[in-house]
């Protein structure tokens, strides 16, 4: 279970949207968090990679790894 606390402009911009369409606020929060949480992800993993990099490959290696 998660809990937050969202200022009371965006609060009241969902509670509309959820009683105009029928939904609840859990339903467009949860919906907001899934669209964006795969790109919050990778930039992450990005920032992470570019503080660590792994092997660098040139692009025949790349083709020969891949078998192309």
């Amino acid at each position: 279970m998660l809990a937050i606390r969202l200022d009371t402009e965006i609060e009241d911009r969902l509670d509309r949207l959820a009683k105009k369409t029928g939904r609840t606020k859990t339903y467009y929060a949860r919906e907001a968090i899934l669209e964006h949480l795969d790109d919050i992800e990778d930039t992450y993993l990005a920032l992470e990679r570019l503080e660590k990099p792994e092997k660098l490959y040139t692009m025949e290696e790349a083709k020969r790894e891949l078998g192309l």
